[in-house]
C-alpha cells in the first residue's frame, strides 16, 4: 500500500447480541491477504469481546492490532480516545491494510462518520462502508434486539447514551447509515421470519440497500469489504433522527473559528494555545497553520493543555491560511480574549 493511500475502514454496527464480534472473527480468519486492525467499542462487554478477538489473533491481525475502547460511546470520546487510537494504529511498524470498527450496540453511527472529517485523520483514512447487523428473528418480532433486557442494562451503564431514545429509533439510524444490512441468525428466523425482517428493513431504509442473510457470522468478505463508499463524504444520504441537533445533546459547548496569518514561531503558538486552556476554559483546539519558511502545513491538535503539532503535507495549491477551530464551554467562551491570546504579536506571526 502506498504511504499516501487512505486506509479503508469498515464500521460494523448493530445491537448487542446481533453477531458483530462473530462476524469480525470470521473476517479475521478470512483476511483475503490483508493485514487487519480491529477497534472494539462494545461498552459493558468490551472486555469479553476484546478477549475473544485477541484469542483469534494471528499474523494477519496480531494482538497489538486489536484495541478496546470502553470509555463510553465512541463519538463522545473522539478527541481523547478515537483519534489517538486511529493515529496509533496508523503508526504501527506495519500499517494495517484495513481497519474494522465494532461500535457499541447503542451508538448512533452518523456522529462517528462525522469524526472521520477531523483534520488529524481525514487525509489518512476513509469509511469503506457501514455494515449494519440485524438479528432477523428479533426484527421480525418487532424487538430489534435479541435480548432487550441486556440492551437496557447496557444503556443504563453508559451515562453518555440518551436513555429516552427508543430502540426503534436507534435501529432506524443504524439502517439509514448502512451501505449493507446483514440479517444475522438467519437459520433461527425461518423463511417467514426472514421475509418479515426484510420488509421492516426495506420500510426503514432511506434508499435501496443490499440485504444479505448470514449464519454464524459467515459471509464472503468480498461482499462487505472493498466497497469504496467514502461514507464520510455521503452524510446527506444517511438521514438520522438527530439531524439538525447536536449529537448526543452536545449543546454545552461553543465553537469559534480563528484565522491567522503565517506564523513565524510555532512554539509560541503552542504556548498561546496552552494559555487558552488555562485561562479561557478552552477544551479543544484543532486546525492547520502556515509556518514561515515551511512548505508543509502544520496540523495542530490540542486537548486542554496537551498539544500535538506535526507537519502533515505540503500546502500545494491550497492557500497558505492558518485557521484554528476553538471549542470551549458554553457561557464561558470569551471570543475577544481568545482572539487577543492568538494575536500575531503573541504567536510570532
Amino acid at each position: 500500500m502506498s504511504e499516501l493511500a487512505k486506509i479503508p475502514v469498515t464500521v460494523i454496527t448493530g445491537f448487542l447480541g446481533s453477531g458483530k464480534t462473530t462476524l469480525i472473527r470470521h473476517l479475521m480468519a478470512n483476511p483475503q491477504g490483508k493485514r487487519l486492525a480491529v477497534l472494539v467499542n462494545e461498552f459493558g462487554s468490551v472486555g469479553v469481546d476484546g478477549d475473544i478477538l485477541k484469542s483469534c489473533a494471528d499474523e494477519s491481525c496480531p494482538a497489538e492490532n486489536i484495541v478496546e475502547l470502553a470509555n463510553g460511546c465512541i463519538c463522545c470520546t473522539v478527541a481523547d480516545d478515537f483519534i489517538p487510537t486511529i493515529e496509533a494504529l496508523m503508526a504501527l511498524p506495519v500499517r494495517p491494510d484495513h481497519i474494522l470498527i465494532e461500535t457499541s450496540g447503542l451508538a448512533l453511527p452518523k456522529p462517528l462518520l462525522k469524526a472521520f472529517d477531523w483534520p488529524a485523520i481525514r487525509s489518512k483514512i476513509t469509511v469503506d462502508g457501514v455494515i449494519a447487523l440485524a438479528d432477523a428473528e428479533a426484527v421480525a418480532a418487532g424487538r430489534f434486539a435479541p435480548d432487550v433486557a441486556a440492551v437496557d442494562a447496557q444503556r443504563l451503564a453508559d451515562d453518555s447514551i440518551d436513555h429516552e431514545t427508543p430502540l426503534s429509533e436507534v435501529f432506524e439510524d443504524q439502517i439509514s447509515c448502512a451501505d449493507i444490512v446483514l440479517l444475522s441468525k438467519a437459520d433461527l428466523a425461518g423463511k417467514a421470519g426472514l421475509v418479515a425482517a426484510r420488509k421492516v428493513i426495506e420500510a426503514e431504509a432511506p434508499r435501496k440497500l443490499p440485504i444479505l442473510e448470514m449464519e454464524e457470522g459467515r459471509i464472503d468478505p468480498r461482499l462487505i469489504l472493498g466497497l469504496g463508499a467514502a461514507a464520510e463524504d455521503d452524510l446527506d444520504a444517511r438521514p438520522s433522527h438527530h439531524d439538525g441537533h447536536d449529537d448526543h445533546e452536545h449543546d454545552d459547548f461553543d465553537t469559534v473559528v480563528i484565522d491567522l496569518p503565517e506564523v513565524a514561531d510555532p512554539e509560541a503558538l503552542q504556548s498561546a494555545i496552552a494559555r487558552l486552556a488555562r485561562e479561557q476554559n478552552v477544551l479543544r483546539v484543532k486546525g492547520y497553520v502556515a509556518v514561515q519558511g515551511k512548505t508543509m502545513r502544520m496540523l495542530v491538535q490540542a486537548v486542554g493543555t496537551r498539544i500535538r503539532a506535526q507537519y502533515d503535507r505540503p500546502w500545494g495549491t491550497d492557500a497558505r491560511q492558518s485557521r484554528l477551530v476553538v471549542i470551549g464551554e458554553h457561557d464561558h467562551v470569551d471570543i475577544a480574549a481568545i482572539r487577543a491570546t492568538l494575536l500575531p504579536e503573541n504567536v510570532g506571526a
